[in-house]
């Protein structure tokens, strides 16, 4: 009986020692799984944060690029605006050439008159050729802003 006993005993001794075994393989299992886990997420958070960064960066570079099609829009609204105002300036100065033109001819005035009239014209005839070069100018600036769009 005291063999039985020693070898019940010698077999209880076995049995918690591997159940003791078995008891930390799982807390060592388990310690892999969760610094696995841990970096798994590292490694996803990095991830994650470089798409982010780049994101960010695609973003500014598509503010910038909104940034620029705006200026060319302001300039090119600034270029026709500009072309406008001269067009509407050599109009008025060869209507006012005109209206001097049928003075001189219908008016009976001195010759006096008659010469400042004339130089007020060659004045305007001057302005309005000087206008009309701007405008050439003007017309190549939208023009080009026109291409850069």
């Amino acid at each position: 009986m005291n063999k039985t006993l020693k070898t019940l005993a010698l077999i209880l001794f076995l049995m918690n020692s591997y159940s003791f075994f078995a008891q930390n393989n799982q807390k060592v299992d388990l310690q892999k799984t969760e610094n696995q886990t841990k970096t798994t997420s590292v490694e996803n958070h990095l991830k994650l944060d470089d798409k982010i960064a780049e994101l960010q960066k695609q973003l500014k570079e598509i503010e910038k690029q909104k940034k620029e099609v705006e200026t060319k829009k302001k300039n090119l609204v600034k270029s026709e605006k500009n072309l406008q105002s001269t067009k509407e300036k050599i109009s008025r100065l060869e209507e006012e050439n005109q209206k001097i033109e049928n003075k001189i001819i219908t008016a009976s005035s001195s010759d006096e008159e008659i010469q400042k009239k004339k130089i007020k014209t060659t004045q305007n005839d001057v302005s309005i050729q000087k206008l009309k070069l701007l405008q050439i100018t003007q017309q190549k600036e939208l023009e080009k802003a026109m291409s850069v769009l």
